[in-house]
């Protein structure tokens, strides 16, 4: 009970000295601050990505995977590029149709391709939608599910025939109030029978989801005459065997390419692993350089915290001398500056806490940047100032409990 009240005691002092010196406090504040508001925000933006990626971006699930003419995640190297362009042949139906023939660790293999097109309903117009030419089961191997009517069949991919499964862009635009499926719309001057609409998916920095149109992906190929752009849509049996399928497919791929030994993939295989991996290298590339920062900040704003203490020390020597002539013991002074000094940078932190949350919530509200403050964000923000106090005040209060109380009652106030 009695260290209870001693520390009440010294959080009451410590208080009233702080909220007696506003100004000075907040200018010694302004390390600790930035340092908070910087580690808060970046690690906000950070979780905002995380679930972007979690929830949107790798929508191939933990067993899926994509193979494409070439891909780069990561670093982006225009010499390879280039290099990719000569070396990497488009994709073909053919190939696909060797793929899913022969593979045995496969369960769903689609095809699909896509380009921006313009869209007509009697006299409304988009002139960007994604025209996605798709085999019959790129629907489940993507998760995309319709809302009204249906997905396309495979009879209607095979016989070529002209319809379309829109996204909720195209549903609001043409159809705000009718219902669509039997409705008819033009892709680039050509006639599709509407046969569903997709459950809305939202945007991503600021591009929408659901503005596309799908077509089966041999329609598309007879509209257009042309690969560019094919890529192959996979799921394994189970994610315990994703790495197993995904070499199975570059073995056939391979085979089917004639590629010798020790000659290099003229192809690229995706997963949602290699871009969960890509995306934690970065993350931690910018948490590495926030740390830096941070760092740079606390020790700033440690340094003046001490020097500020030693001030306040030597402003209260005579007060000191008092305490210690009643009978305050050297821990009960080490105490009081101790909680003062952690008070003084908790509040850094917490002011840090509340500049941070603002920017957050102008950046949700005003940006289309994905972006999300954790918990755990907040406290270890306010954790680590504290802690930055304490340490830093460890000095000026030591050097307080040893004054000599005669010593110091001579002092003036």
């Amino acid at each position: 009970m009695k260290s209870q009240a001693s520390f009440s005691e010294a959080a009451s002092v410590a208080a009233s000295s702080l909220l007696g010196s506003k100004l000075r406090s907040f200018l010694t504040l302004l390390g600790i601050i930035l340092a908070t508001t910087t580690l808060i925000a970046v690690m906000s933006v950070i979780h905002g990505m995380d679930l972007y990626i979690a929830e949107n971006v790798s929508n191939m699930g933990v067993d899926g995977f994509r193979v494409f003419r070439m891909a780069f995640v990561g670093n982006f190297d225009a010499k390879k590029y280039l290099e990719a362009l000569k070396k990497n042949p488009q994709l073909s139906g053919d190939e696909f149709n060797f793929i899913h023939e022969k593979s045995t660790l496969i369960r769903e293999l689609g095809m699909s391709t896509q380009k921006r097109v313009k869209v007509n309903f009697g006299s409304e117009e988009i002139q960007d939608a994604f025209l996605q030419g798709v085999s019959s089961n790129i629907g489940i191997i993507s998760n995309v599910q319709p809302v009204i009517g249906r997905f396309i069949t495979d009879t209607e991919d095979r016989k070529r025939l002209r319809v379309a499964f829109i996204g909720n862009d195209l549903k609001e635009r043409f159809f705000p109030t009718a219902d669509p499926v039997g409705k008819t719309i033009q892709v680039q001057g050509q006639q599709f029978e509407v046969i569903g609409v997709a459950k809305a998916q939202g945007s991503v920095f600021g591009q929408s989801r659901d503005n596309f149109v799908m077509i089966p992906v041999y329609t598309y190929f007879k509209m257009f005459d042309s690969r560019n752009g094919v890529g192959y849509n996979a799921l394994a049996i189970d994610r315990d065997h994703l790495a197993q399928a995904q070499d199975e497919v570059r073995m056939l791929m391979r085979a089917y390419r004639h590629l010798r030994p020790q000659q290099e993939d003229n192809f690229a295989i995706l997963s949602s692993d290699s871009l969960v991996q890509a995306w934690d290298r970065l993350t931690g590339a910018i948490a590495a350089t926030a740390v830096a920062v941070v760092s740079v900040f606390m020790v700033v704003g440690g340094v003046v915290i001490m020097n500020i203490m030693l001030a306040v020390v030597s402003e209260r020597t005579h007060e000191i001398g008092i305490r210690k002539s009643v009978g305050a013991r050297k821990r009960d002074i080490l105490n009081q500056f101790l909680v003062e000094s952690a008070m003084l940078a908790g509040s850094g932190g917490m002011i840090g806490v509340i500049i941070a949350w603002s920017i957050t919530m102008v950046v949700k509200a005003a940006t289309p940047v994905p972006i999300s403050m954790p918990l755990s964000a907040v406290l270890i923000a306010v954790l680590l100032s504290a802690a930055v106090g304490l340490f830093f005040g460890i000095y000026p209060a030591h050097r307080a409990s040893q004054l000599d109380p005669i010593e110091a009652l001579r002092v003036e106030r």
